[in-house]
């Protein structure tokens, strides 16, 4: 190995240490591969028994939950927030020093927690712990944001919330390994889906799709009415109690207040007279998922008062999942991807291809729980994911190990 090839990883690795977004964008991308390449070997196995899959030491839907909610995408979540935090706040940028353990605890969280399917139930359990220490980390330097800035930043207040809900979460995700009750695995998981997951999302989007709008149509008003944020939080953590406590004939007293405020916001923001560039229409896309989403778990929660039946299963959960967190997913991280390296603010093919495709899977996954074969749904569906954002990986990846385009650091 000559030294030309010697020096082009060393560079790559040098870059991704340059910015969070670098390093735990990438991370998240390699975590979003891993994950789901397992469940797709997992869901066709379970319905085609060619071939065997890795068996996961704990339930599988289980364990997919806590993958996807817990190391996956708050890999995204926490590079974004570590790099805007100090920009909303007026602070100087955290250093490599900072944030490179965050990225540590929550790739090698996901690799041990994968692992354990042949490394046993140590390993499982070691990887829960490395993402807790990964997680705690990030926290604390959001917390110190947030610490010095005396709470002035009231999205950046929320953010928190949220992360330190997820914390929790973990916390009984890793009591449930080591023996506790399994309603505590239960509570980890809504926790994620709805304390942690939806919040994040609700007050990105709160902040900034009125901030992307105004920035690309000409006398566009951003509003953030913060009673907006305040409704949410409260019908939030009421859908969470109510479905925690099993109260599935109430949820529609905190589920449709979420779409009237998501409706509200949608309409509110919704650019008059103007035509929208495609980087903000899949935004808006995106945004729209969450009042359908809750509108199914609203008539779900009315049917199940009438009839005792959850007859749409799955289905209102992933539409929120695939729908609302895996549009704006694609559509937040590509256009963060696109400003801070120094590219065009356009959407380009690639992240359309995968736009378009995620839409798809939506469909098909909240369909497929009214179909009389459901797993061959969900197979297909998991296959449309890895179709949809392999090339998007790629790509994304190649920038984040390359220079910004225009020159300037980060």
């Amino acid at each position: 190995m000559n030294a030309r090839s010697l020096e082009l990883p060393t560079s790559a690795l040098r870059l991704l240490a340059e910015a969070p977004h670098r390093l735990l964008f990438t991370i998240g991308a390699a975590n979003l591969l891993l994950a789901m390449g397992w469940w797709t070997a997992w869901l066709l196995a379970a319905r085609w028994p060619l071939f065997e899959a890795p068996s996961a030491l704990i339930h599988a839907g289980w364990l997919h939950a806590i993958v996807m909610q817990y190391q996956v995408l708050p890999s995204f979540m926490f590079g974004f927030l570590l790099t805007v935090f100090p920009r909303w706040m007026n602070q100087p940028p955290l250093t490599r020093w900072q944030y490179l353990p965050v990225g540590i605890g929550l790739l090698g969280g996901q690799g041990l927690t994968l692992t354990s399917m042949m490394a046993g139930t140590p390993t499982l359990r070691a990887g829960a712990w490395l993402t807790i220490a990964g997680w705690s980390i990030g926290t604390m330097l959001l917390a110190r944001l947030v610490w010095r800035e005396a709470g002035r930043t009231w999205h950046a207040v929320s953010c928190l919330a949220a992360m330190c809900c997820g914390l929790i979460g973990l916390v009984l995700y890793a009591a449930y390994l080591h023996g506790a009750s399994v309603l505590l695995m239960f509570a980890a998981i809504k926790i994620g889906s709805i304390a942690m997951l939806l919040p994040v999302f609700f007050t990105v989007c709160h902040r900034m799709i009125p901030f992307f709008a105004a920035g690309v149509i000409a006398g566009y008003q951003p509003l953030r009415p913060l009673a907006a944020l305040a409704g949410f939080w409260a019908a939030a953590l009421m859908h969470l109690g109510l479905e925690i406590t099993h109260s599935y004939a109430w949820l529609w007293a905190a589920d449709l207040p979420l779409v009237m405020i998501g409706s509200m916001l949608l309409w509110m923001w919704w650019p008059r007279g103007a035509a929208m560039p495609p980087l903000l229409r899949v935004l808006f896309a995106g945004f729209a998922w969450m009042p359908i989403a809750f509108a199914l778990y609203a008539a779900q929660s009315l049917q199940y008062a009438v009839s005792g039946e959850l007859l749409l299963g799955r289905a209102p959960a992933h539409a929120l999942f695939i729908g609302y967190f895996t549009s704006l997913l694609v559509a937040m991280v590509t256009r963060v991807t696109q400003g801070h390296s120094g590219r065009p603010l356009v959407l380009g093919w690639v992240a359309g291809f995968a736009f378009v495709t995620v839409q798809l899977v939506a469909v098909m996954r909240v369909v497929a729980e009214l179909r009389p074969d459901p797993y061959v749904w969900h197979a297909v569906a998991a296959l449309g994911w890895m179709l949809a954002f392999t090339p998007w990986v790629v790509r994304s990846i190649g920038i984040y190990i390359t220079p910004r385009v225009d020159g300037n650091p980060g």
